[in-house]
């Protein structure tokens, strides 16, 4: 049965195909689906929040009857439908021509959060961007992977800030019919339920799912009728501190993930698994041969071959340890079906470290998979060091935790201006070359002012954003005068604009900039060279130590002492954080090392021509080159603080500002716009996405393809 039967019966039977784009997150990032929708909608509000399926739900019958009948708007639908079309084809894609028959294998990729697009707020931060830019390049390139995860109705976090600046969390239900999503259906045509019986009370769960361009993903959905009041908040939000709710969202993750796939019938032959929150679908898959008369140590050999594991967590304490007694209550009546006894399960998850903590969901992970990476190069070194321990006879070099430096999809992060630009120099195939170093020798050619007039011109985009959901606050929520002073008003289009926007956790001292308020306030109010910082970001609803740093950042927003020259933006989102990485003039990243496992965000900004200053940590220990941006060691001693904000200021000072208002007489930067340039050449091909997807599957999917066939290695 089509999921999208009846969905939208108000569609003219000439452009009916509307709705099946809508319900397909390919659009998102494709300029010229989203401009198909952008032509029906006649107030086409440069910063309405864009939701294809919401947007034809609510469009009067009258307008989609004149579309059906307007020749221009056909011949754009018509385009577009027959690109769409070609782009659904998995045959003739780069997986198809190089490495094998996508019909003949599936992979299965898992991940506690998913950042598509802020119709869908399936995401808490990094690792959510990574796992949905992920999904987007595996469409792109035919890689034929399958995505389980979770609905989360409401989300991470709606963030309001009260008048003195204290982080509030406000509940926000996710509307399910006009989300572009869908209900999977059985073969009565009932929306998917699925138990999950290991439980002491079973779960029960509905199963919808998104389209993301040629990969499905699967969503998991204990809101319903089945489930006691307690499980049907089971998946209503991400990373709950409940140590016992998260164990079952686990559960549900991996073992009811798993059960998704079987009861569609998807046979899976590779297990990818972005971070521990899911290893739990490693039992499942043993406990399947298992039952079907395989050995326990057959069977996990098996799994293991063709299972892939990636880490993001450089910190100890950010790996999940579940207590024995818990786990005991939900696997109890588990682990004989894997014919193990209770020491030799537990041995799986055990850290040496720390054997009565519990049940490790990294080193069971870690133990469990052939393939087992890092997200760059410095990540590498970092996690080798922190799990040594599990592999205590081969040398550092020797261990099986590999790297793949994260990447951002291009397609989704570049606007759509820069993008024009590069279609008018680089030529038509740059967006299909892209991961080609080559090709980007040619921005040079892009003459200097046309660069800076699109940079102006996003710079100006961004700054009316900033105005306009201040705006909105105020005639919505009468908010206080304060927080409108703190939200951007009073910037300045023509002063260096420097961004920063991340979670609000400690380590990333958002607040570094702060250490010497007089010294900043020489630096902001320069009359004749001024500069100004957008923040952005959420702390966790339990971080008590994050909300103190945002309530810090948000009361020099509104203080005069700065002169305007800070503000900061509630509730980041992707929609914001579009406008940021395409409107700054700089990015700004100093986290503690060596706690950034890779980043992605200063990669978002340089994609577009913005340059970055950070530490040496994470990704831009890769991508700093000495003409892309800028970057201090961030080392120090027990005043590493105070002496990395006098890097910052001193950078700030003697190169950056100088160089950004080095104009000629027609205004143009020329300076800048070589870094600018710079930074683009340097950063798409080696830090997309593009390059990263190709590279799992080279290193990883090959290999554990070879195992799931039964060649030896």
């Amino acid at each position: 049965m089509d999921p999208l039967e009846g969905k939208f019966p108000h569609l003219p039977e000439r452009i009916i195909r509307l709705g099946e784009l809508a319900s397909n997150l390919w659009w998102s990032w494709h300029p010229e689906a989203r401009a198909i929708f952008h032509l029906l909608d006649g107030n086409g509000a440069e910063f309405k929040i864009f939701n294809p399926v919401k947007m034809l739900y609510e469009l009067d019958g009258s307008v989609l009857d004149a579309a059906a009948k307007d020749t221009r708007f056909l011949r754009r639908y018509d385009a577009v439908m027959a690109r769409f079309d070609a782009e659904m084809n998995a045959y003739g894609s780069w997986f198809y021509s190089r490495i094998a028959d996508p019909g003949k294998l599936q992979i299965a990729y898992f991940s506690a959060e998913y950042g598509l697009h802020h119709s869908l707020p399936f995401y808490a931060g990094g690792l959510g961007f990574l796992a949905g830019d992920f999904l987007k390049e595996c469409s792109d390139l035919g890689v034929p992977l399958v995505g389980v995860g979770f609905m989360y109705p409401e989300g991470y976090l709606h963030q309001k800030l009260s008048a003195d600046g204290w982080q509030m969390g406000e509940r926000e239900v996710l509307d399910r019919e006009q989300a572009p999503i869908c209900h999977v259906r059985d073969k009565d045509g009932q929306p998917l339920v699925i138990k999950v019986p290991i439980m002491e009370l079973p779960i029960n769960f509905e199963v919808w799912k998104a389209q993301v361009g040629r990969v499905t993903l699967y969503l998991i959905d204990t809101d319903i009728e089945e489930n006691d009041p307690w499980n049907r908040e089971m998946s209503a939000r991400l990373y709950t501190e409940d140590p016992e709710q998260r164990l079952v969202q686990e559960i549900l993750l991996g073992i009811g993930g798993t059960q998704i796939l079987n009861a569609l019938g998807i046979k899976h032959s590779i297990l990818h698994l972005n971070e521990g929150h899911s290893a739990f679908a490693i039992l499942e898959r043993i406990r399947e041969k298992v039952e079907k008369g395989m050995s326990f140590r057959d069977a996990s050999e098996q799994v293991k071959a063709t299972t892939v594991f990636t880490t993001h967590t450089p910190i100890p304490a950010g790996h999940d340890v579940f207590p024995f007694s818990l786990m005991d209550k939900y696997f109890s009546s588990y682990i004989p079906l894997l014919e193990l006894d209770r020491d030799s399960f537990y041995k799986l998850g055990v850290d040496p470290k720390d054997p009565t903590a519990g049940f490790n969901m990294t080193a069971f992970a870690l133990r469990m998979s052939a393939y087992c990476n890092s997200v760059s190069k410095k990540h590498e070194e970092v996690t080798r060091k922190m799990w040594q321990h599990l592999w205590p006879d081969p040398p550092e070099n020797k261990m099986p935790i590999d790297y793949i430096t994260n990447g951002v999809h291009i397609s989704t992060w570049l606007d759509a201006r820069i993008s024009a630009l590069f279609n008018k120099y680089l030529g038509p195939n740059w967006l299909a070359d892209h991961d080609n170093s080559f090709i980007w020798e040619l921005i040079d050619d892009i003459p200097d002012d046309e660069l800076w007039r699109t940079h102006r011109l996003l710079k100006m985009i961004m700054m009316a954003s900033l105005q306009e959901r201040a705006r909105l606050r105020w005639l919505e929520d009468h908010a206080d005068p304060n927080m409108m002073m703190a939200s951007g008003v009073m910037l300045n289009p023509n002063a260096l604009t420097i961004g920063f926007a991340r979670r609000f956790a400690t380590y990333k001292r958002a607040a570094l900039i702060f250490q010497d308020a007089e010294r900043l306030k020489g630096i902001l109010t320069n009359q004749k060279k001024p500069v100004q910082f957008i923040f952005a970001g959420k702390a966790h609803p339990s971080d008590y130590s994050g909300k103190l740093l945002i309530q810090q950042v948000f009361n020099a927003a509104r203080d005069p002492y700065f002169g305007g020259r800070i503000a900061f933006v509630e509730d980041y989102d992707e929609e914001i954080a579009q406008y940021l990485v395409h409107g700054v003039d700089l990015w700004l990243n100093n986290p503690l090392i060596p706690f950034e496992a890779s980043g992605t965000s200063g990669m978002k900004a340089e994609i577009n021509g913005n340059p970055q200053l950070s530490v040496l940590d994470g990704w831009w220990l890769e991508g700093f080159n000495g003409k892309n941006g800028w970057a201090f060691d961030g080392d120090g001693n027990d005043n590493t603080d105070c002496r990395d904000a006098q890097e910052i200021y001193n950078i700030i000072e003697k190169d950056i500002v100088p160089l950004y208002y080095e104009k000629d007489e027609a205004g143009i930067p020329h300076g800048w716009v070589r870094v600018m340039k710079e930074s683009i050449k340097s950063t798409v091909p080696a830090f997309s996405s593009r390059r990263m997807v190709k590279e799992y599957v080279l290193k990883f999917y090959q290999g554990a393809m070879k195992s799931a066939n039964g060649i030896k290695q």
